[in-house]
């Protein structure tokens, strides 16, 4: 399973823009996003965060889960 999958995308490029790591592009023929470079993700969550229809998914076994910090 890959890390994200991206369904739904209506190509409004907030992912692009959100992705610290530039491993998002937009696909010149379908105009939605794709990521480009699955390797350099650092799975930050930003471009899911950002998503404005939830198109983004990532899987849950590469997910990591919220620290909270107590002071």
């Amino acid at each position: 399973m890959s890390i994200h999958s991206i369904n739904g995308c209506i190509g409004c490029e907030e992912c692009i823009k959100s992705c610290p790591t530039d491993v998002i592009r937009l696909d010149p023929k379908t105009k939605k996003a794709v990521i480009k470079y699955v390797a350099d993700c650092q799975i930050c969550h930003l471009c899911r965060l950002y998503c404005p229809v939830d198109a983004i998914i990532i899987a849950p076994e590469k997910t990591i889960p919220v620290i909270v910090s107590w002071g």
